[in-house]
């Protein structure tokens, strides 16, 4: 039996990596529930599902910021809804692939997986300049720190078949 190397102990547990895994499981599980929701909405009136929603949670649909956001959710039409559903539904389907690959230890999940939560930060940061906002700045602060993450152990975590010093080494 030949001794195992130390980035044999990291491939087993990175519990850091499995939480990243479950975070992105559990945002692709929300957008597919979004999606049936969407898809569920489309030909029903929508500013009257809105102000049942508010009614179940015990919200007050005639106050003055759900009868402002009411009134946008009136102007979205059928097509609309299909384009978030669509949209929606791919994202998932995105997130669910970028998951099992990151489970598989692939090398190119961490490059997807980089690419995806980096491609938000810019955007978490422009929001942040304009106002600021405490949740806001946890998800900038999480996504900054999933990407570093898997920038600094990406070598260490992931399968690379074409690395040449790999190649020699075994």
């Amino acid at each position: 039996m030949k001794p195992a190397r130390d980035t044999d102990f990291i491939r087993r547990r990175a519990p850091t990596l499995w939480a990243i895994i479950l975070i992105k499981l559990g945002k692709a599980l929300l957008l597919l529930l979004l999606t049936a929701l969407l898809f569920k909405l489309i030909g029903k009136d929508v500013g009257d599902a809105f102000d049942d929603l508010l009614r179940l949670v015990k919200l007050d649909p005639g106050s003055r910021f759900f009868t402002r956001l009411g009134s946008h959710l009136d102007k979205v039409t059928p097509t609309n809804l299909k384009w978030l559903a669509s949209g929606s539904l791919l994202y998932a389907i995105l997130l669910m692939v970028e998951c099992a690959g990151l489970m598989r230890r692939s090398w190119w999940a961490v490059w997807f997986a980089i690419a995806e939560t980096a491609f938000f930060i810019p955007l978490e940061l422009f929001e942040l300049m304009g106002k600021f906002a405490w949740p806001m700045c946890g998800l900038f602060a999480l996504n900054s720190l999933i990407v570093a993450y898997l920038v600094v152990n990406r070598d260490k975590l992931f399968h690379h078949h074409h690395h040449p010093e790999r190649a020699k080494a075994h």
